[in-house]
C-alpha cells in the first residue's frame, strides 16, 4: 500500500515541515531545504508498516508510529481522521503529534514501529571475511556503471582502482566495524561500506554487502550513490558521525 493510496495529505510540504520541526535533523541533502530524505523515510515506513500489519485503522482515526522521535525522545505518531470527500482515499492525514497528545484525547491502543531486523548479529560486519565484488553488474551495467566517477568509469584500470580501494576499506573495517552502515533494501538487511575511489577517506561509492547463504563471504552486490545508500540506511535509524551523511 502506498501513503498516498492510504490518505489524501492536504498540504503535504507544510505537513512534512511541520514534521521536520518536530523532529529536528538534517531532512535535506547538501544545502536544499526540500526535506526530501523526510519524505522519502516517511513513505518508505509506511509501506513496511503497512506488510506489517501496524497501521491501526478505527471508525473514528487511523495512526501509524513514524519511529521518529521528538526532542525529549517521545515517539512521534501520524494521525489521521476520516476523509469527507466521497470517492476519494478513505483517511485524511491530520498531522503529526507525539504520545502525550494521543494519550491526553483517549487513544491508548498505539501501534509499534517498523521492524527491519530479526538478528542483532546482521547488524555487525564480520572483518574476517572476504569481499567478492560483483563486478559484472558494477561495470558491466550501464545505469550501474553511470554511478562510477567519470576517470574511472573510463579507465582501463577500474578493476585495480576498486581493489586498490576495497583495501582499504577492510583496513577501515579492521579498525572500527561501526564502518559498515546496516541498509534496509528489498525486504532484507544489507550492510553498507564506503568505497573511497579518488581520495582516502573521502568515499564516492558505498557497497552494498550480505553474507553467502553458509556464512563464509559477503557478496558485494552493487555499487549505490551516497544518496541512495543515505535514504536506505535513514529507514533502520539515525546517522550520526559517520561517512554517510547528507
Amino acid at each position: 500500500m502506498n501513503l498516498f493510496d492510504f490518505t489524501y495529505c492536504g498540504n503535504y510540504n507544510r505537513q512534512i515541515q511541520n514534521l521536520s520541526r518536530i523532529a529536528p535533523e538534517k531532512w535535506s541533502f547538501g544545502e536544499q531545504e526540500d526535506n526530501g530524505i523526510l519524505k522519502g523515510y516517511l513513505e518508505h515506513t509506511f509501506k513496511r508498516l503497512y506488510e506489517e500489519g501496524k497501521v491501526l485503522q478505527e471508525k473514528q482515526y487511523a495512526i501509524f508510529n513514524t519511529g521518529l522521535f521528538n526532542h525529549y525522545y517521545q515517539p512521534i505518531y501520524a494521525y489521521f481522521v476520516p476523509n469527507m470527500v466521497p470517492d476519494r482515499q478513505s483517511w485524511f492525514l491530520d498531522g503529526f503529534y507525539t504520545e502525550y497528545y494521543l494519550l491526553k484525547e483517549g487513544i491508548t491502543n498505539l501501534p509499534d514501529k517498523a521492524q527491519y531486523v530479526s538478528s542483532p548479529s546482521d547488524l555487525v560486519f564480520d572483518a574476517r571475511l572476504p569481499i567478492v565484488p560483483q563486478y559484472e553488474h558494477i561495470f558491466g551495467e550501464e545505469e550501474n556503471a553511470q554511478r562510477l566517477p567519470e576517470n574511472v568509469r573510463t579507465s582501463g584500470m577500474k578493476v585495480q582502482l576498486f581493489d586498490g580501494a576495497l583495501r582499504q576499506t577492510r583496513r577501515m573495517l579492521e579498525a572500527d566495524y561501526k564502518t559498515a552502515i546496516p541498509q534496509y533494501y528489498n525486504h532484507s538487511i544489507q550492510l553498507l561500506i564506503p568505497i573511497c575511489l579518488q581520495h582516502p577517506g573521502k568515499p564516492d561509492l558505498a557497497l552494498a554487502c550480505m553474507k553467502t547463504p553458509d556464512g563464509s563471504k559477503y557478496l558485494g552486490r552493487t555499487c549505490l550513490t551516497l544518496r541512495m545508500a543515505y535514504h536506505n540506511a535513514r529507514l533502520i535509524a539515525r546517522l550520526d558521525s559517520c561517512w554517510l551523511h547528507p
